[in-house]
């Protein structure tokens, strides 16, 4: 039984890749792509699948972007690699926020990893100043930052509860 299921996954997970590349999509495995797939379904946003850009945009507008950040319940949402120094790479890092008009901060069930308990919407500029707060304080270079739920709650307005 175990290895049938096994079997109905990998073939799943196979036409799931099918369809992605149908849409542009290379890797439906990218870490996190999944979650933001269904944030934007859920928020009624355009997900954008490029690294290197915003996670979603609006569909009538896409210069009107959207970071989606995710975690379990208990966890926090976090922005990788942002710079504390040298205050160019900063700068461009603290962009990563700017450049979108809201920010998502999605808290995943722990018992059921693809459903949304909740999703809180955090203004770019408050997030921004949290994060210049953990840089500020942070004795790397290179560091993660993260936004728990409670921080969320604190700071942000709930858009979304199942």
């Amino acid at each position: 039984m175990k290895k049938e299921i096994i079997r109905r996954i990998i073939k799943l997970v196979i036409n799931a890749q099918e369809l992605a590349l149908k849409i542009g999509i290379p890797n439906i495995l990218q870490p996190g792509l999944v979650k933001e797939m269904i944030m934007a379904e859920t928020l009624g946003h355009e997900l954008i699948h490029s690294k290197r850009d915003a996670d979603a945009c609006d569909p009538n507008d896409p210069s009107i972007k959207y970071e989606y950040l995710s975690c379990y319940e208990g966890g926090s949402g976090q922005l990788d690699r942002m710079f504390k120094e040298p205050q160019e790479e900063r700068e461009k890092s603290l962009d990563r926020i700017w450049r979108n008009k809201k920010i998502y901060i999605a808290i995943f069930q722990k018992s059921n990893p693809l459903k949304i308990k909740v999703i809180y919407e955090i203004e770019p500029k408050v997030l921004v100043k949290e994060t210049e707060r953990q840089l500020d304080r942070s004795r790397n270079a290179i560091s993660h930052v993260g936004f728990s739920e409670n921080w969320a709650i604190d700071n942000g307005r709930v858009v979304y509860k199942s």
